[in-house]
């Protein structure tokens, strides 16, 4: 066995086909300096194809797994307009008087280096975007061909040495049971491209292999726990036929909940709902048995394109959510752009710390002309299906007030133009600030109901940036202070009288279920992906043991305690493999 990194999960065996490394032949003269003017252009010409290609990329592959996981490309478009990245290009060619080609080359190799050498781990897997941009950059350059993937062959293991996003983008998940990589980990663009796609991913085998793994050798990867069986015996093999067997009956099993409810042995009802960025998602969402949309992240709608989006694109989106969730109902939160949401056409000020800047409500209160445009688009959807308004990161009772009179004139606008729309429209908040859960009581008499953001709740409680791969071990969700903190903010809530959804990670993680149980939690709204997996628990879950298991958390003093704690309890139904259990009746239309 030979211990690798498992970065996206599942088992996968096959015979291996090796992607070969490409070489690039680059002319070793230089140009004269009446031939600087025809690189540019050559260079200008081959960042153009490259960003076409590398749009078309993105859309293909938004089509296959959604918005969110297809936003990777945005950051290899950010690349071709990155000025110190062009630079490094163009001064090759002014000051040294090399092809456009070998300066491309030499840049990829100084930045590549440079991350290299850096001891941070997401700082290293940035540098295969940098490879991956760079390579279709000379590739066009040099009018070289792609290199192809077998598409008329049995089903294989993709083995290379690294595997770029465009690659991956390109692969037909029906054709690739596996991936094995030299190099990478799980917080790699292609690890998460593999995810989004299904498909298990071995990675970190660099230096392990006593001899190269040869195009048509049997593989056996297992994506959880990272190993690698190079030509294993026939015993093994078994094994592991018995264990994929095992993941894929329980998937059919999964599959079976959709129109189940989420209720627990004892009684107890969670509505499960989907977090979702585009219309297309809506079907998929409703598939696995999501009741409704508890979050649709309307950023998106604002990106790959040149100009804000109209009051009638946005309107004809949000209506076809609207009406492919009727009475399940949609909650779609408004813009939120800034930290690390940026759009090429809005110029947003340089920050020293952008995520505690100008991003979110503090730009649609900004830029109210805007903001307005956003909420008659949706005041129009809401007369479509059940439609409800969600400003991200409130922070005070005035934000509330300054966006509801904002919504009030968009309001006052359709009523002048007689166009219908739900009068009675929800209007709820993020809590995902610390200020926020502290006047909680406060901000729940100005408001319909309120949704836990609980990735940046736990960052600013925290003051971790989980994406800092130095201190992403201090990002705790289970952390005493962040569980005090949701239970002010839902009994804030229910004093109210209004109801509190969470929609941030911790709501599909298994784990988190006691929580929810013992808080009283009315909604959970997740990733497609987690929906089946979060019902399969609740099922086999007794809520009184839940609770009481919940209240024990609350009287621990250490993460690391209530994480260990809340495993455990979880672990039972992974261990036993517990039987889906049988429908209680039709999917309700309650409401998320």
């Amino acid at each position: 066995m030979i211990q690798g990194i498992g970065a996206s999960a599942g088992v996968a065996i096959g015979k291996a086909f090796v992607l070969p490394n490409w070489e690039w032949d680059l002319p070793e003269t230089g140009i004269d300096a009446v031939d600087l003017a025809n690189e540019f252009e050559r260079l200008y010409e081959g960042i153009r194809t490259s960003k076409n290609e590398i749009e078309f990329i993105k859309n293909e592959f938004r089509d296959m797994v959604g918005e969110e996981e297809s936003s990777i490309f945005d950051a290899h478009l950010a690349i071709l307009d990155d000025p110190v990245f062009m630079n490094e290009i163009q001064g090759v060619i002014e000051r040294q008087y090399k092809a456009a080609e070998v300066a491309v080359k030499e840049a990829i190799d100084h930045f590549v280096t440079m991350f290299d050498l850096l001891d941070d781990e997401y700082m290293k897997e940035r540098a295969m975007d940098i490879k991956d941009v760079g390579n279709r950059l000379l590739k066009h350059l040099l009018g070289a061909p792609e290199i192809t993937l077998p598409a008329d062959t049995q089903p294989y293991i993709l083995v290379a040495k690294e595997l770029s996003p465009s690659q991956l983008a390109h692969l037909n998940p029906s054709h690739v049971l596996g991936i094995v990589t030299m190099v990478g980990g799980k917080t790699s663009h292609s690890a998460i491209m593999a995810r989004a796609l299904g498909i298990p991913l071995v990675a970190g085998l660099e230096n392990k292999l006593k001899d190269p793994i040869q195009t048509g050798d049997l593989l056996v990867i297992d994506g959880d726990t990272g190993a690698l069986y190079l030509n294993p015996d026939e015993t093994l093999v078994e094994e592991y036929v018995r264990i994929r067997e095992r993941q894929l009956a329980k998937k059919e099993q999964l599959e079976l909940l959709a129109a189940v409810e989420a209720i627990t042995k004892d009684g107890c009802e969670l509505h499960l709902a989907a977090n979702i960025s585009s219309a297309k998602e809506v079907e998929s969402a409703l598939k696995y048995g999501a009741n409704g949309v508890g979050l649709f992240r309307t950023e998106f709608l604002y990106m790959d394109r040149s100009t804000f989006p109209s009051e009638e694109e946005q309107f004809e989106v949000y209506r076809q959510v609207a009406q492919q969730v009727g009475e399940l109902g949609a909650v779609i939160r408004t813009l939120d752009i800034g930290g690390d949401k940026q759009l090429d056409y809005f110029a947003l000020p340089d920050e020293d710390n952008p995520v505690l800047g100008y991003r979110a409500i503090r730009i649609s209160l900004d830029r109210q002309e805007l903001f307005q445009t956003q909420l008659t688009a949706i005041l129009r959807a809401s007369a479509f299906g059940r439609v409800k308004i969600m400003y991200p990161m409130i922070s005070s009772v005035d934000e509330i007030r300054q966006a509801n009179e904002v919504l009030h004139r968009a309001m006052a606008d359709l009523d002048a133009r007689g166009i219908a729309y739900d009068k009675d429209i929800p209007v709820g908040i993020m809590i995902e600030i610390p200020a926020a859960v502290i006047i909680s009581d406060l901000l729940a008499e100005e408001c319909d109901f309120f949704s836990i953001g609980t990735n940046d709740l736990v960052q600013y409680v925290l003051a971790v940036d989980r994406m800092n791969e130095q201190i992403a071990h201090m990002y705790h969700p289970f952390h005493p202070a962040i569980l005090r903190m949701l239970r002010t903010t839902v009994e804030a809530a229910h004093r109210a009288g209004i109801p509190v959804s969470v929609c941030g990670e911790m709501a599909g993680d298994e784990r988190s279920v006691p929580i929810w149980l013992e808080l009283g939690v009315d909604h959970l709204s997740m990733s497609i992906q987690s929906l089946l997996k979060l019902k399969h628990r609740i099922l086999n879950t007794t809520a009184s043991d839940a609770k009481r298991t919940a209240q024990t958390c609350y009287q621990l003093k250490s993460s690391v305690e209530i994480e260990r704690l809340l495993t455990e309890f979880a672990e039972p139904a992974c261990a036993n493999n517990e039987s889906v259990n049988q429908p209680r009746g039709e999917k309700g239309s309650n409401a998320s």
